[in-house]
């Protein structure tokens, strides 16, 4: 029976939805679905363009050009970069090479220039030596100096003749420009010179111009000392002296030295003449052998017992 008070009929009835569910809701329980119809629906429109641009070339091939080809540009640009560096490290170290190779031969070069020009130098005192000798009226030993004596002031050197060229002690030691001092000491291949410089040295010298003679002496710092030449008699600073031939060593008239100071003393002047050779720079000497009889006289010299 019809009970109007039933809780029934007192709810309220929900009005019915003839449009269906809600679309929101509908497409979020089905979103897989749609987004596989939206790849679907992009490869195919994709495929149509492409198609359509250039039906010889493959979707797929497009693709992979398409993925691959920035790739491929990087790669080769880094090679690129890679090359150019490596050929520039190269030529780089090729340069050092041919630096270093040009380094060692003109290093090369300057010892041969330094080499050749120390011939040449050498040829020059030889020839310089050669014409002295051939101008002298006595004859000569060439003789090279190998050594000195130790000391700063050295007043001795060695040459390298001996007894096996046919020296002898006391034989005068000459060179173009003058006087250089007389052999001390022999030996079977080499002899000690004393330089005129030395204390005990001695030579019988005459003034150019005034023809007055002394003694000469070493003195100190490589000079020598002219002694017994009277207080009157006239001696000028500069004024050349040679060999008077009187001490039976040295023959007459070789360069000794130029005055280089003087001045009166007690009795004898005080004269300090400097040597007309270059003591500390010798290289090759001419050594005089003991002349003979005719020789002697030819030369104005009293003849050795």
């Amino acid at each position: 029976m019809f009970d109007p008070n039933s809780p029934d009929l007192t709810r309220p009835v929900e009005a019915l939805d003839h449009e269906g569910p809600e679309m929101p809701a509908y497409v979020s329980r089905h979103s897989s679905f749609f987004i596989l119809l939206a790849v679907i629906t992009a490869q195919i429109l994709l495929l149509s363009f492409q198609i359509t641009r250039n039906p010889n070339v493959r979707l797929i091939r497009y693709w992979a050009v398409a993925v691959f080809d920035p790739m491929e540009r990087s790669l080769r640009g880094l090679l690129d970069v890679s090359s150019r560096a490596y050929v520039t490290y190269r030529h780089l170290w090729h340069a050092q090479q041919e630096n270093q190779e040009l380094h060692v031969q003109l290093v090369a070069a300057q010892v041969q220039v330094q080499r050749l020009a120390e011939q040449a130098g050498e040829t020059d005192r030889l020839r310089t030596l050669l014409q002295f000798k051939n101008q002298l009226a006595f004859q000569t030993v060439a003789a090279e100096v190998i050594a000195s004596s130790p000391g700063e002031n050295s007043n001795a050197i060695f040459i390298d003749k001996g007894w096996d060229a046919g020296l002898a002690s006391d034989l005068a030691v000459i060179t173009p420009e003058g006087v250089v001092g007389k052999i001390l000491a022999i030996y079977p291949h080499s002899a000690q010179v004393l330089l005129l410089t030395d204390s005990s040295s001695g030579v019988g010298v005459t003034l150019s111009q005034t023809r007055v003679q002394g003694i000469l002496k070493g003195g100190s710092g490589n000079l020598c000392d002219v002694h017994y030449v009277m207080n009157e008699e006239p001696v000028a600073s500069g004024e050349a002296v040679v060999t008077s031939g009187l001490d039976q060593i040295y023959p007459k008239g070789l360069p000794v030295g130029t005055v280089a100071k003087v001045g009166d003393g007690n009795i004898y002047k005080n004269i300090v003449l400097k040597p007309a050779v270059d003591l500390n720079r010798l290289e090759m000497v001419l050594v005089v052998l003991k002349p003979s009889a005719s020789q002697q006289q030819a030369l104005n010299l009293p003849a050795r017992p």
